[in-house]
């Protein structure tokens, strides 16, 4: 009676041992299938639709750009015209200090608004999607533009103010929902550097107003006010091309749920009828995050899951405002006579530095998925340091041999040459990354809220920088940009020991990596994680529900064997990818009916 007893358990023992190696290679399968799916969406190409909705969506980077630069140029023109206002109100002089001030609120009244807008940019991309928010901002920079057109025939530098700050909301709008757009509708393999287009607007867009500005076009005082109105040229043609491209597929099928109007616009972003790998990755990505689904920022922020990404994308904005960049671009002209260049000489310094911008823009593009965004954003705020430094020391030379003129005119060129390359590694990373990675760090359910977040901070330290460097340039004169000195070593050590690689990872990938810890060191389990984690995902629906619950099991304890497939996956993801252009169906597992 006790031989067969052990028996019988033997026998259930060796048949649940069977299942289980069973249920492994076909979980072993399902990772094979999945790691497939990634090549093919590797090998996506730009398409000329692709490149006609980035366009149509980066003129709202571009306006941003514009309405950046734009107001640096014509600074005398706009302090002469508040005289005159001043002098016909009150019939007196305005202090110079005064009207600095004036001026400095012109300035930084732009970042209110972009505060206003950037925080509302999650609300407005759920309820009226990425394209219909585009669209419907549009009317913002039209106003907007208008206001800061006609307000010297209307005599009134309250209406610059006002157009100012209208023109922020809209490009603070411009700012969360661009890039979010754009990294929805990209392909995998190109997600970084059609996100690098997004600075490439905003450094053309500087470039134009630098260009315009100059005294022999518009930066007289006539053709400011026509200067600052051009600012409705983006918003017009964005809402002429706009129209014709298809709102977010992954905006379509994971907020609304309408999966054949997403298969639609899929279809023409990728010029193809073949977009089921593209659907997969987005049910995926909605499976991992249905707990996610719709977070407020409230939600957001208490989520320890999304705190280390949230902090991730936080300092990343911070890195790019509080460089000093906004230093340069809002003072260049005003830096460049203070180091002793003539007005003239110190407006084409200014236009050089848009030109630089747009030139290592163009050449950060290919690099942003060869090289990765970690380490170009570490390349990029080592090089502003060292030129930071540069640039305090061309100052204090010439403060000490003031008295040689041989040693101005060489140091003149120094602080041009420093400024000129602090803005090349600029662009190089902090310029386009944070952008780009706050999008990449979330997936669908937070993602508008944690771009309002992340975009409202960069728009609070644009405008501290804005309102605050005249008076510390007054304050610390030839050491000041000794303070962005010690931001950018600050944010060179954060990036380095906490940002993660998102250089061809899925959105799913990237939760993983959070879910497990942002440490290199747990790098390879996270891609376990991310592989299990699909493995599980496209199991739903083909199995009973016990062997369900059992591959969740084993998700949370992985099987010692697949860490060497996952490893071995990870390292063969740069081969040629498959010609196949569709996975064989696979077939469910046949487990015998043990009761387990």
């Amino acid at each position: 009676m006790a031989c067969e007893f052990f028996k019988h358990e033997l026998d259930t023992v060796q048949q649940v041992k069977e299942e289980i190696e069973e249920l492994r290679e076909y979980v072993d399968r399902l990772e094979e299938h999945s790691h497939r799916r990634k090549l093919r969406l590797l090998e996506q190409g730009l398409t000329l639709f692709l490149s006609y909705a980035i366009l149509a969506a980066v003129l709202g980077m571009l306006q941003f750009g514009y309405n950046t630069g734009v107001i640096n140029a014509p600074e005398v023109n706009i302090e002469n015209f508040m005289k005159d206002v001043y002098k016909d109100r009150y019939g007196e002089d305005i202090s110079d200090d005064y009207v600095k001030r004036l001026y400095s609120v012109a300035v930084s009244i732009f970042a209110i608004g972009g505060m206003l807008g950037g925080f509302s940019g999650g609300i407005i991309a759920n309820r009226f999607g990425r394209k219909g928010g585009l669209l419907l901002n549009n009317v913002l920079g039209i106003v907007g533009g208008c206001l800061m057109g006609f307000t010297k025939m209307a005599h009134s530098y309250e209406m610059l103010f006002f157009g100012r700050f209208i023109i922020g909301v809209n490009c603070g709008l411009n700012t969360s929902l661009v890039p979010m757009y754009i990294s929805e509708i990209a392909p995998l393999n190109l997600r970084g550097g059609l996100g690098t287009v997004n600075q490439l607007a905003v450094t053309v867009g500087l470039l134009v107003s630098q260009v315009l500005g100059i005294e022999q076009i518009l930066g007289t005082d006539e053709g400011w006010p026509v200067l600052l109105l051009l600012a409705i040229c983006p918003a017009i043609l964005q809402l002429l091309l706009l129209p014709v491209c298809p709102e977010s597929p992954r905006y379509l099928l994971i907020t609304k749920q309408w999966e054949e109007e997403a298969r639609k616009a899929l279809r023409r972003l990728r010029a193809s009828n073949q977009v089921e790998e593209d659907i997969e990755e987005m049910r995926a990505e909605e499976r991992a995050q249905q707990a996610e689904s719709r977070i407020s920022m409230t939600e957001l922020i208490c989520s320890p899951t999304l705190r280390a990404p949230l902090i991730i994308g936080v300092v990343m904005q911070l890195s790019q405002q509080l460089s000093g960049i906004n230093a340069v671009f809002y003072y260049s002209t005003n830096l460049y006579t203070s180091s002793g260049l003539t007005e003239e000489s110190a407006k084409f310094a200014t236009i050089g530095i848009g030109s630089i911008m747009v030139v290592m823009t163009l050449v950060s593009i290919p690099l942003m998925d060869r090289t990765g965004r970690r380490t170009l954003h570490l390349y990029g705020l080592g090089g502003m340091f060292i030129f930071s430094i540069f640039i305090t020391i061309s100052f204090l030379i010439k403060e000490f041999f003031g008295y040689v003129q041989e040693m101005i005119d060489w140091m003149s060129y120094l602080s041009v040459v420093s400024t000129l390359f602090f803005v090349v590694f600029f662009a190089v990373g902090p310029g386009s990354i944070p952008w780009m990675i706050t999008a990449e760090l979330f997936s669908q359910g937070p993602r508008p809220a944690a771009m309002s977040i992340a975009v409202l901070v960069n728009w609070i330290a644009n405008f501290v920088v804005g309102i605050g460097f005249p008076s510390m340039k007054t304050s610390l004169e030839n050491y000041t940009f000794l303070p962005f000195s010690a931001f950018l070593a600050i944010f060179w050590i954060f990036t380095y020991k906490q940002v993660p690689e998102t250089k061809n990872k899925t959105f799913e990938e990237i939760l993983a990596l959070f879910r497990h810890g942002n440490d290199r060191s747990s790098l390879r389990d996270s891609r376990l994680y991310g592989s299990m984690l699909n493995c599980v995902n496209a199991l739903e629906g083909h199995i009973p529900p016990a062997e369900s619950a059992a591959l969740m099991v084993a998700e949370e304890k992985p099987h010692p064997d697949s860490f060497v497939f996952a490893a071995g996956s990870e390292r063969s993801s740069d081969a040629p990818a498959q010609p196949e252009r569709s996975p064989p169906p696979l077939p469910p597992p046949r487990f015998p009916n043990s009761g387990v």
